[in-house]
């Protein structure tokens, strides 16, 4: 996804389509489907955008959002213009960024809207990414309460772009939570790494040897990438 590679398209088609592989591995392949925005991907998008696992149905929900908002002449429009700004992280997401000219509290507002569309909500995270204040990173951490496992899990994994020590205590919180959904804690496991504050290495290491796997294996790398944003080095090798 990070790609935008068409090639990669039938590979993640067949994947997404694979009842027996994780939901997880399936929720990167719809959202990955979105970032390439193949038009060709649409009608397996809005298939899965009625599976039973809601993981699977929210991430094919906004993956055909975003290609219908990318080729639209409103997506068109403000692409071209550059009037949503710039990502300082450079990195492809599964939502364009609300345009900045909406306050940090307005965008807080959208945010915690259950009654807003994913997509919107979605749009409404990125622009607070974007904006990079502590209050901004408090009002992303004011929206771990939603019902939706997947935008917890985005919450968790923009917190971790931000590195804000702002946002331990709630991804602590996460972390800490049995009966949270696994992806979510893995995302917040890798946000606590990236952050790297003193404080996020005894969590990190006790649950290194957590009963879910995945949050196993995910606070391993994260103290791995804990040590590398310790040490200044350029760039970091697994």
């Amino acid at each position: 996804g990070q790609m935008k590679d068409p090639a990669a398209v039938e590979t993640l088609l067949k994947v997404l389509a694979d009842e027996d592989e994780d939901p997880m591995v399936r929720h990167e392949a719809g959202e990955a489907l979105g970032a390439i925005g193949d038009e060709k991907a649409l009608p397996a998008l809005v298939k899965y955008a009625e599976h039973e696992d809601p993981v699977i149905a929210e991430t094919c929900a906004l993956a055909v959002a975003l290609i219908e908002w990318t080729n639209s002449e409103e997506g068109k429009a403000q692409l071209e213009s550059g009037e949503l700004g710039e990502n300082p992280y450079l990195s492809v997401d599964p939502a364009p960024p609300a345009a900045p000219t909406a306050s940090v509290a307005e965008l807080k507002e959208t945010l915690n809207n259950a009654d807003a569309s994913l997509f919107a909500r979605y749009r409404a995270l990125f622009a607070l990414r974007n904006e990079g204040s502590d209050a901004a990173v408090e009002a992303i951490c004011s929206a771990f309460d939603d019902a939706s496992a997947l935008f917890r899990h985005e919450l968790a994994y923009v917190l971790g772009q931000m590195q804000s020590p702002v946002a331990v205590d709630a991804l602590a919180k996460v972390l800490k939570d049995g009966s949270e959904h696994c992806m979510v804690r893995h995302e917040a496991a890798e946000a606590l790494g990236s952050i790297a504050h003193d404080d996020c290495l005894p969590l990190l290491q006790t649950h290194q040897s957590d009963a879910e796997r995945v949050v196993s294996e995910s606070c391993q790398v994260a103290l791995d990438m804990a040590d590398y944003e310790a040490s200044g080095a350029f760039e970091y090798v697994a």
